[in-house]
């Protein structure tokens, strides 16, 4: 099968997680307005009821993101793998063949993003280590440009993660821990290979921003701005009110309604453009990545002298593995 064909066949969990990650953002929405509307009142507990919704709302998000989606996303990445790894996909009912595959491997899933942690660290320490070098070696300019390098290390990142949980899904008869420690040894004996996507993952989700993200801003505002004239400034009359009465001073790009309608309209067309990113160019790119990160793991399972390495570059893997060798 072509990554296209993988793609394509895989593309209806992509759909079911926008449609969730909407539900999702609604709920934050209708937990804010509930808190500014039901503490009413002065601007003062409005802001502090608008700030109690925004609370909920992100735990809401956080535990249904945790519970439903990376469930399906599990599956969705089994799929890819099975179909990079096997070149064969069920020709019907993919979803269901999906949920399938991971049904009765809660526990196995929600271990992998446990063990995750580790492996997200381990690269946020290379990543320091890169900002600290470069500054060194280059003062500010250096250390701009080593900024730039872990961002792009950073958004790799994510790649590996989701490859990581394919190698995991695959390699069914070892346990989650060392299947992910494989992971991560595989990311660094393919390094060259995934690096060479880095173009294509910037220059993809550059052109989707600048064309999606921008219609979208463009719409947002434009329903604002004729849909409801006065909000922006409504808004930033109960902020100055706030902060008067609280004695404190707020920002002018915050109280500016100008400016404060535009900052809101760009944040929602950017939470909107990322999901639907995530639903169209991420996961072409996701399945081209996984196909060479299974590849480089089906020619050579690492070795104990591959953990070893890995082991030196980060210290929270040798415990990781000192608690799989104690079981």
């Amino acid at each position: 099968m072509t990554n296209f064909q993988v793609y394509k066949k895989t593309l209806p969990f992509s759909f079911i997680l926008f449609g969730l990650g909407l539900v999702s953002v609604a709920v934050m929405v209708g937990c804010c307005v509930a808190g500014y509307f039901i503490a009413g009142g002065s601007a003062t507990r409005a802001l502090i009821g608008l700030a109690i919704g925004f609370v909920v709302g992100i735990i809401f998000a956080v535990a249904f993101d945790y519970l439903v989606l990376n469930r399906i996303k599990a599956a969705q990445i089994a799929m890819m793998t099975k179909g990079v790894a096997d070149d064969k996909l069920p020709d019907d009912h993919i979803v269901q063949a999906g949920f399938a595959e991971v049904k009765g491997r809660f526990a196995k899933i929600t271990a992998f993003f446990f063990v995750t942690g580790v492996i997200k660290s381990m690269f946020r320490q290379i990543g320091r280590l890169t900002t600290r070098v470069g500054s060194m070696v280059g003062g500010q300019a250096g250390e701009s440009v080593a900024s730039a390098i872990d961002s792009a290390v950073q958004v790799l990142l994510g790649y590996l993660i989701d490859c990581c949980l394919g190698w995991v899904m695959y390699r069914k008869d070892v346990g989650v821990t060392k299947a992910a420690c494989e992971g991560a040894v595989i990311f660094f004996k393919s390094g060259k290979t995934l690096f060479r996507n880095i173009g294509r993952i910037f220059g993809m989700g550059a052109v989707s921003l600048l064309v999606v993200g921008g219609a979208l801003f463009g719409g947002f505002y434009a329903v604002t701005y004729f849909a409801f004239p006065n909000l922006f400034i409504q808004l930033s009359d109960v902020i100055k009110e706030a902060a008067a009465s609280s004695g404190g001073t707020v920002s002018e790009f915050i109280t500016n309604p100008n400016t404060l309608g535009i900052f809101a309209c760009a944040l929602a067309a950017v939470i909107i453009w990322s999901m639907i990113h995530g639903v169209v160019g991420r996961p072409f790119i996701l399945v081209g990545v996984l196909r060479n990160f299974v590849a480089v793991g089906k020619q050579q399972t690492p070795s104990e002298a591959d953990f070893k390495e890995l082991e030196k570059r980060s210290p929270k893997i040798a415990k990781l593995r000192q608690k799989l060798d104690a079981r």
